[in-house]
C-alpha cells in the first residue's frame, strides 16, 4: 500500500492582548497671516494628509449664482500664478500628490495627499493654489460647461433626485438649504471668470481659515515648513461669517417624483433634527444605527431579510450646519429602493417598524451590537492619515472641541438601551417625516395614499 502523504501545520496565532485605544489629540498654534493650524504626528503614516477649511460657505454665495463656491473649489487646481493647469496638475503628480476640493454648506475644503518625503513641494503647490489662483477665463468656462454636463445625469439618477426634492421640501424657498448645492442650469450657467475672482477675494483668506496636517512628521520642521508655505498666504483680517439658524418643516407629508415606467420607486424620508452640540447626539447616533445602520438592522430584517422588498434600507444623521449656541441642524432620514409593486406594503411595514420601536424599544442585543461596530472597529477606520485629518476637519468646521470625537466614543460605550431608544424614537417621530418618492405616480400613489402617512402630492420629474 502506498502511504499517504502528511502536513505539518504551524501552530495557530493567536491574538495579542488589546491594548487602549483613543482618537489622537491634535496640537493646534497659528501662523503669523492668522492661519489656525492643527497637527498630528502619527508615526508610520508615510503619506501626509492636509485638510484646508475655507470660511466660504454656500449661503455667501451672491443671489442667482448658486454653484459658484463649488465652481471655485473646483478652479483652485486649474492654474496658478506660476503653472498653467496643465503644469500645475503635472507638478502634483510630479510629486506623488493628488489635491481635491469640494464646497458645501459650512465653505469649501481643499483635501492634499502627499508623501512625507516630498511635502515640502506638495505644501508649495497648495499654498499657491490658495495664494494665487489664476482663474484663467478658458478654465472657468471649462468648469462650467462641465458642471451643467452633470446636472441632467443627477437629475436622472433616483437617489440624486429625491434629495433634491426632499431639500426643497424641509426648507424655505429663501434659504440656501433648499437649492441644489451645486447650482442649477440657470445659474451656474450665468458664472464666470469675473464671479470667482470675486467670490474669491471677498471670502478666501488665512484669518480665518484652518489648516489641518496629520501624518508622519518624523525629521520635519513643521513650523519652518507651514512659515515658508502656507505662511506667505496673504488676505485681509476678518471674522468668520456668523452661523445662521437653519429653520425647516418636517410636517407629515409624502411629494411624489413622477417616473413613469419606473420599476422601482426610490424612498427619501426625513426631517431636521439637533447637530452635534446637543447632548442627545450620541444615544442617537447608536439608536439610528440600530434601526437601519448595517445588514442586521431592523429596518434591512424586516424589508430584506423577511420581505424582500429591498436590498437595503438605510437610516443615518448628516450634519447639515453646526453651531456652538444651538441653531445648526442634522438631517435625519431612511433611504433605499424597493420595487413598484411593493411600494405600499414596503412603507406600510417600515412605519410599523417605527411604531414597534417606540412601544417596545430596542434590545440589549441591539445595542450591544451597535456598540461593538461604532466603537470597536475605530482604530481601522482611523488607520489612514486622511480619515484622522478629515475626522478633525469636521471638527473645525462644525465648532467642537479638539478632543470631540474621543469623547464621542467613551459616551457611545456609555450610552444605554433605553437612552438609545429615546433618542431614536424622537429622531423618528412617524407624524413628523417628510417622505419622497421617486418613482411610478400611476401605480404607486393609491395604495400610498391608503397608508394615512400624509397629504400626497405628485411632481414632474424634469
Amino acid at each position: 500500500m502506498t502511504e499517504l502523504a502528511t502536513m505539518d501545520f504551524h501552530p495557530q496565532p493567536q491574538a495579542g492582548e488589546a491594548r487602549p485605544w483613543a482618537f489622537p489629540a491634535p496640537e493646534r498654534t497659528a501662523l503669523g497671516n492668522g492661519l489656525t493650524v492643527l497637527r498630528c504626528h502619527r508615526p508610520g503614516q508615510q503619506i501626509v494628509a492636509v485638510e484646508v477649511l475655507l470660511d466660504a460657505p454656500l449661503e455667501a454665495e451672491p443671489a442667482g449664482l448658486d454653484g459658484v463656491a463649488t465652481i471655485t473649489a473646483r478652479a483652485f487646481s486649474e492654474g496658478t500664478d506660476k503653472h498653467s493647469a496643465e503644469e500645475f496638475a503635472a507638478e502634483l503628480e510630479r510629486c506623488g500628490a493628488t489635491l481635491d476640493a469640494y464646497a458645501d454648506h459650512p465653505g469649501i475644503r481643499l483635501s492634499l495627499e502627499v508623501p512625507a518625503s516630498r511635502l515640502t513641494k506638495g505644501l508649495g503647490l497648495l499654498a499657491d493654489a490658495l495664494r494665487a489662483p489664476a482663474f484663467a477665463d478658458s478654465e472657468i468656462e471649462r468648469l462650467v460647461r462641465n458642471r451643467l454636463d452633470e446636472i441632467p445625469h443627477e437629475l436622472a439618477n433616483p437617489s440624486r433626485r429625491a434629495a433634491k426634492e426632499l431639500s426643497k421640501e424641509l426648507f424655505p424657498a429663501t434659504s440656501r438649504m433648499s437649492r441644489p448645492r451645486q447650482g442649477t442650469e440657470e445659474t451656474v450657467a450665468g458664472i464666470d471668470s469675473t464671479a470667482v475672482r470675486a467670490f474669491h477675494e471677498k471670502h478666501v483668506r488665512p484669518a480665518t481659515a484652518t489648516a489641518v496636517v496629520v501624518g508622519d512628521l518624523t525629521g520635519t520642521d513643521l513650523d519652518e515648513l507651514l512659515g515658508d508655505t502656507l505662511g506667505v498666504w496673504t488676505g485681509s483680517s476678518a471674522q468668520p461669517r456668523p452661523v445662521p439658524p437653519v429653520t425647516a418643516d418636517d410636517s407629515g407629508r409624502v411629494v411624489i417624483v413622477d417616473r413613469p415606467g419606473a420599476v422601482q420607486t426610490q424612498l427619501l424620508i426625513g426631517r431636521v433634527g439637533a447637530d452635534r452640540h446637543d447632548r442627545v447626539w450620541a444615544a442617537q447616533v447608536l439608536g439610528t444605527y440600530c434601526l437601519g445602520g448595517t445588514l442586521t438592522s431592523r429596518l434591512d430584517r424586516v424589508l430584506r431579510e423577511e420581505k424582500g422588498y429591498t436590498y437595503g434600507v438605510r437610516s443615518f444623521g448628516q450634519v447639515l450646519r453646526s453651531a456652538p449656541d444651538g441653531t445648526g441642524a442634522s438631517l435625519l432620514a431612511i433611504s433605499g429602493s424597493v420595487d413598484t409593486p411593493n411600494t405600499g406594503p414596503a412603507l406600510q411595514d417600515l412605519w410599523t417598524v417605527l411604531r414597534t420601536l417606540a412601544a417596545e424599544g430596542l434590545t440589549d442585543a441591539e445595542r450591544d451590537v451597535a456598540v461593538q461596530n461604532l466603537v470597536g472597529v475605530a482604530p481601522l477606520r482611523y488607520e489612514t492619515a486622511a480619515a484622522v485629518a478629515g475626522t478633525l476637519a469636521d471638527q473645525v468646521e462644525q465648532h467642537l472641541p479638539d478632543d470631540y470625537q474621543a469623547e464621542l466614543y467613551r459616551r457611545l460605550a456609555a450610552t444605554g438601551t433605553v437612552e438609545a431608544t429615546a433618542a431614536v424614537v424622537n429622531a423618528f417621530p412617524v407624524d413628523r417625516l417628510v417622505t419622497v418618492l421617486v418613482g411610478d405616480a400611476a401605480k404607486i400613489k393609491e395604495p400610498v395614499e391608503a397608508l394615512g402617512i400624509g397629504e400626497v402630492t405628485v411632481v414632474a420629474a424634469e
